[in-house]
């Protein structure tokens, strides 16, 4: 459990939100289900509150008519070892076909339903019925995002509504006995900070601090992380003239010193997590952990995006996958592994805005790899003819296939 400030204020925080108490009405068969799965097996034990068990994540969006069935993106992430994903909503079909996997899933509450859900407890209790409970336990779902980039936006009433709705989702996780085990968060973009260089002179803009503290204040007491959207490649992208590319892309460089803290920073996403942890701390939560819920970089995109091509999108997401699997801290937080959900797992051809929204994608369409990085995709029986052919369960009228290097890695 992570809490918020040790300094002062826990006593005003505690009064500020109660959980509910426990139901001593018998749970239901499902909630029993994944509760003894949980108490029986160590492994589940330790993960407590804590959606996120590796330190490689990816999100699986969708909005696109050309991607793989979710079948055969199961086949993909086991093939890529890749066990931590997020999903933007709660789609029945990913959620089913995801059922056995041991794949570890945070699904998201959509902007678009949190004024409902505000209203009230019994609200947010029929969408977890809904579209959490009927998956549970063969679907590891393991926490539930509250919307997306809500606060730092320009809809204030969404601000509004954000931590009332995260506390009726909550709440109704706890009337289920589930509270300990999925964890309730909502993701940020870089928009909250007022600045973030350097990173020890981070803090939250004065308009979102209103919404901002309360809803730390109550993640604190739930113990839930923030999670943030950071893009090295979106700065870079606004202000190439003054950012080394090297520095936004983990390549050699000479970095950028922090005289108050002393710390020298030779990538920008070190830095940028940095920047929310001294945020946290001027807020008053030096003890809340930090996840990155995005980061990625674009592998194509407009004349006017800098930087957005196939060999800066490699290097980016080779070198951050390396810097994840040391599982190593950052200057300001060394002990601390930094933990990130890569954005994203397909090029998605129907996002709307610039032509690098829809080719953030570590494989393409098909299924195949965009680019090398140390992943095996699917390919069709027709990609080569020196490839074995395997009939795998579950993929789509697509007839794809695993390369034999996919399958072997399947077997451990």
């Amino acid at each position: 459990m992570w809490a918020g400030s040790s300094d002062t204020g826990d006593e005003d925080k505690q009064k500020a939100w109660q959980p509910p108490q426990q139901q001593t009405k018998q749970q239901p068969l499902r909630q029993q289900q994944y509760l003894q799965l949980s108490q029986n097996n160590p492994y589940s034990r330790s993960m407590l509150v804590n959606a996120f068990s590796g330190t490689y994540g990816i999100n699986y969006g969708r909005i696109a008519d050309n991607i793989p069935s979710p079948e055969s993106v199961v086949t993909l992430l086991k093939a890529a070892k890749i066990k931590n994903i997020r999903i933007y909503d709660a789609n029945q079909a990913v959620l089913k076909a995801f059922s056995g996997s041991g794949i570890e899933i945070i699904v998201g509450l959509g902007n678009e339903n949190l004024k409902d859900i505000s209203v009230g407890e019994d609200r947010a209790m029929n969408w977890i019925k809904a579209n959490v409970d009927p998956y549970l336990p063969g679907t590891k779902i393991r926490g539930i995002a509250v919307g997306n980039e809500i606060l730092g936006g320009t809809d204030l009433e969404l601000s509004e509504v954000l931590l009332p709705a995260a506390k009726n989702v909550y709440s109704a996780l706890e009337r289920l006995g589930l509270a300990k085990l999925i964890e309730v968060s909502s993701p940020h973009s870089e928009a909250v900070f007022a600045n973030s260089f350097p990173p020890s002179a981070c803090v939250f803009r004065e308009d979102v601090s209103q919404f901002m503290k309360p809803l730390l204040q109550f993640f604190s007491q739930i113990g839930s992380p923030f999670y943030i959207n950071a893009y090295p490649f979106l700065a870079y992208k606004n202000d190439p003239e003054h950012i080394d590319l090297n520095y936004a892309t983990f390549k050699s460089n000479r970095g950028i010193h922090d005289a108050k803290t002393n710390l020298h920073y030779d990538n920008m996403f070190d830095a940028m997590v940095d920047a929310a942890y001294a945020a946290l701390e001027k807020a008053g939560f030096p003890k809340m952990d930090v996840i990155v819920s995005e980061t990625g970089w674009a592998s194509r995109g407009d004349e006017n995006e800098a930087g957005a091509d196939v060999k800066n999108a490699k290097t980016y997401n080779k070198n951050l996958r390396k810097r994840l699997l040391k599982k190593k801290g950052t200057p300001y937080r060394p002990k601390k592994p930094v933990k990130a959900y890569i954005f994203a797992l397909f090029n998605e051809n129907l996002k709307p805005g610039p032509t690098s929204e829809r080719n953030f994608g570590l494989f393409k369409a098909d299924g195949s790899i965009a680019y090398e990085i140390g992943f095996t995709g699917l390919v069709p029986s027709a990609a080569s003819p020196s490839l074995h052919s395997f009939k795998s369960i579950g993929f789509g009228a697509g007839d794809w296939l695993i390369t034999c290097a996919a399958a072997l890695l399947l077997m451990f």
